[in-house]
This record gives structure tokens, C-alpha cells and sequence, in this order.
């Protein structure tokens, strides 16, 4: 027999308040056809995407994290010094230790709460989501923050015109805490890494030190037709493998929250799924870009605030990028 206690967490987890931070700097795309040979009119009809936030020196990722994280504790009515983990998704945060996690952590005045920092690109959220309910249900943690955070200004090659175009930075939080009832569904979740070549970056660090910087500096790069075609095909098949793992059907679904990558992607994802005209469908990247592990928390925010969805409507939500990775599931919005 087990000498071990078992676990006293709550039977369930949910999302209790969301909060969002885009950089006060809007880039349309009038600026990006200053270093690429292309339009206005090609970007939109290739990405959907008009305008971006980019973020100046100030706004760092532990302080756009602190500003997101700040009005999701207030949404949540949770005091920072009950969060018992402090979970970042991020690619972008150029020191590999500390984690990021440890600063937002301090500077929010969570006291002292496990706090870690993933790399799971634009399914990042969707990782630290299903952490965050883990932590909850088995116990480790009543409250859990969940940030996905991005500068991807930092890392874009604003001469390639496959991606010089598509990137923004912001913030996006989360509290995840204690639920009565289900709402959070199951994660499906998963990886592909022999196409991980597909979206990546140029030069690892060890080779641009190596070469005393005199390449050009790291940015991400991909296969845009490769990554379109996965997400387009691929990616519908695991949103409705969450779907049936939560028990519900396409016509059960209020809102859909996929990772704004690319609009024809979203749009794609609509008419496989078979959306009803109901669902309101998140459509941020129109005017934030592709912000990879922030993407959907902060669209997330945004419908929310604009009323466009209301709290209690159940959300399919999804993300997938680098790696290739990706993950899916279904949750009750704050």
C-alpha cells in the first residue's frame, strides 16, 4: 500500500479572468512596404492582416506581461498573492535563465509561486492552459496565471517578404482557479517534428556568436506554403477531435478562438468545421498580427470587451506553429 496522501485539489478548473496588452505603437502595413518589394493589397488578401502593435524598448516582455497579468487578476477578483504558479509561453525572451516567469511573478507581487517558463510557439497557450488545469485539479496550486507573451519585432526580418509582414508583440493572461463544473475540456494536444524545419530560425545562437554577429541577427523564418497547408488541413481534424472530446458538437459552440495566424486559415477552418452562422469567430490578426503564443488570449480579451462574445459561452480554442506543434480544447469563458 501507498504511503503517499493523495492529492486535495478541486474536481474541476476553470478561467476566471482574462487580460490583454498591445504595445501603444501601431505599424500599418504602409511601414513593412518600406523594406519589402509587395502592397498593401497583397498582404491583406495573402494574411488578412492591416496592422500590427510593435513594442518599444520600455515595453519589455516581463513588462507587457505585468500589464496583462494585472487586468486579468482584476477580471478574476484574485489577489496576485493567491497565484500559487505563474506559467510563460514565450519565444521570444532573450535570456535563456532566469525564467521571465520569476520577474512578472515579483513584479505583480505574487509572493512566492512556482513559476516556469515554456517554449511551445503559437500552441504555447494552449500548453500552459492544460498545465495550469493540471496544477488546479491535482492540488499543486489554487490559482495559476497563464501568460502568452511575444516581441517578435525582435526576431522578423523586415527584408523577407515571406514574413515581414505577419509578426506583432503583446501580451496575453489568464487566471485559471477552482470550478464546481466542467470548463476546461480535454487538451488534444501533439507535435509533428519531422516538419519542424517549416517554421524555425535562421541562425542558432551558438552560430551567430560564433560568427561575432556579423550575419544578419536571428529572426523566424518558414515555409509559408507547407505551414499554410498543415494548418489548413491538419489543424481542423484536431479542432474537431476537441470537440469530441469534450462531447459536444460544432452546433454546441458559441465562440471559436483559433491562433491568428493567417485569415485565410481562419477562414479555411470555418467551412471544414462546418461553424454555424452563430459562432462568432475570432478575427484579431486583422489588426494585431500574428503574436504566436499571445494570439489567443489576447483575442480572447478583445471579444470579450467588445461584447462580441459574453462570459459563459463555451469557446473552441486552438493553437499550432513551430515544431510543428499544436493543441486544442474547449473552455467556458470568464
Amino acid at each position: 500500500m501507498s504511503k503517499i496522501k493523495p492529492a486535495k485539489g478541486s474536481p474541476y478548473a476553470r478561467i476566471l479572468g482574462v487580460g490583454g496588452y498591445r504595445p501603444t505603437r501601431v505599424v500599418p502595413n504602409e511601414v513593412i512596404l518600406e523594406t519589402i518589394d509587395s502592397s498593401d493589397e497583397w498582404i491583406r488578401s495573402r494574411s488578412g492582416i492591416a496592422t500590427r502593435h510593435w513594442a518599444s524598448p520600455e515595453e519589455t516582455v516581463a513588462a507587457m506581461s505585468v500589464e496583462a497579468s494585472g487586468k486579468a487578476l482584476a477580471d478574476a477578483g484574485v489577489a496576485p498573492e493567491k497565484i500559487g504558479a505563474v506559467i510563460v509561453s514565450t519565444v521570444s525572451h532573450f535570456k535563456q535563465t532566469p525564467a521571465v516567469a520569476t520577474e512578472i511573478a515579483h513584479r505583480i507581487g505574487a509572493g512566492k509561486p512556482a513559476a516556469f517558463d515554456i517554449s511551445a510557439g503559437c500552441a504555447g497557450f494552449g500548453y500552459g492552459l492544460t498545465l495550469a488545469k493540471g496544477l488546479v485539479v491535482e492540488g499543486s496550486a489554487e490559482y495559476v496565471l497563464v501568460i502568452g507573451v511575444e516581441r517578435l519585432s525582435d526576431l522578423t526580418d523586415l527584408e523577407d517578404r515571406a514574413t515581414a509582414f505577419l509578426f506583432g508583440d503583446g501580451a496575453g493572461a489568464v487566471v485559471v482557479g477552482p470550478s464546481d463544473e466542467p470548463a476546461i475540456g480535454p487538451t488534444v494536444w501533439g507535435s509533428e517534428g519531422d516538419k519542424s524545419e517549416t517554421i524555425k530560425q535562421t541562425v542558432p545562437w551558438d552560430e551567430y556568436l560564433g560568427k561575432g554577429g556579423g550575419e544578419k541577427f536571428p529572426a523566424i523564418t518558414q515555409e509559408g506554403q507547407a505551414v499554410f497547408r498543415w494548418a489548413v488541413f491538419e489543424m481542423a481534424k484536431v479542432a474537431q477531435q476537441a470537440l469530441d472530446a469534450a462531447g459536444i458538437t460544432a452546433d454546441d459552440l458559441d465562440v471559436f478562438i483559433p491562433h491568428q495566424a493567417n485569415m485565410r486559415i481562419i477562414d479555411s477552418m470555418v467551412k471544414t468545421l462546418k461553424l454555424p452562422e452563430h459562432v462568432t469567430v475570432a478575427r484579431d490578426i486583422e489588426t494585431t498580427g500574428n503574436t504566436s503564443a499571445a494570439s489567443i488570449p489576447l483575442a480572447m480579451e478583445r471579444l470579450l470587451a467588445t461584447g462580441a462574445a459574453k462570459s459563459g459561452d463555451t469557446a473552441l480554442v486552438i493553437g499550432f506553429g513551430a515544431g510543428l506543434v499544436y493543441a486544442a480544447t474547449v473552455v467556458t469563458l470568464p
